[in-house]
């Protein structure tokens, strides 16, 4: 059942990337709040998205990151807790601390750091040949 979910979470994380390239975002200016919702958005997704692996694979007997060491207890709170942590520090920086991926956590790691530092170039991308398309 775990499994399944991960390949739910796995094809709305595609959709969302995947819809950057086709959604046309709407805008007097070059840059407009609108372009910067998609970003906030989009950034949320991914956020809860790697999350929600981090989370499902730890849960499941896979080692994908090295639980933080103030976390008393082993509960399913506090696995959420450090999930979305690391999953916020791979996407917005990558300065592990406490919480760092291991095995096989460091390669999604690494896809989820890329998405992290492209975002932002595709929405100006975008956002500069839609103006152009005007």
């Amino acid at each position: 059942m775990d499994y399944a979910f991960l390949g739910i979470v796995a094809a709305v994380l595609l959709g969302s990337i995947t819809s950057l390239w086709t959604v046309r975002v709407q805008a007097t200016h070059r840059l407009s709040l609108d372009s910067l919702w998609v970003l906030v958005q989009w950034y949320l997704t991914m956020l809860l998205g790697f999350a929600m692996i981090y989370m499902i694979l730890q849960v499941n007997g896979h080692a994908v990151f090295t639980p933080s060491p103030n976390s008393a207890s082993k509960d399913r709170l506090s696995l959420l807790e450090d999930s979305l942590y690391l999953s916020g520090m791979t996407l917005l920086s990558v300065g592990y601390g406490d919480v760092t991926p291991i095995g096989v956590g460091r390669w999604i790691a690494i896809a989820e750091a890329l998405l992290g530092y492209i975002m932002p170039a595709v929405i100006v991308t975008r956002t500069v040949f839609d103006w152009d398309h005007r």
